[in-house]
């Protein structure tokens, strides 16, 4: 499979073939979980069913967000605290905030 380096932004980030592969691996499996969710409801299956399976998907974003938060901290935050770019800090305070809603 091959990157695209396309962002809505300016700023990129360049992961190795690890990094890249375990996430683009984790999407995956959670693009097939939201597609089994919507069959089942196409389906009509039972609430309760439908609703464990979001639970799932729930607990595999959270799971891909916190690798990607770590991979982030370990990589960017640490590289610009190197470079002396401390405005960094504030941007991974808010966006700490943001996640904790």
């Amino acid at each position: 499979m091959e990157k695209e380096n396309k962002c809505c932004c300016e700023r990129k980030k360049e992961r190795d073939d690890k990094e890249y592969r375990d996430l683009i691996h984790r999407l995956n499996r959670i693009e097939g979980q939201i597609r089994g969710i919507r069959g089942m409801v196409e389906r009509d299956v039972y609430c309760t069913d439908i609703l464990v399976q979001v639970s799932a998907v729930n607990a595999a974003l959270n799971s891909f967000n916190k690798v990607l938060l770590s991979n982030h901290i370990k990589t960017c935050v640490t590289r610009d605290i190197k470079e002396g770019k401390e405005e960094t800090v504030d941007e991974l305070v808010h966006l700490l905030q943001k996640l904790m809603r």
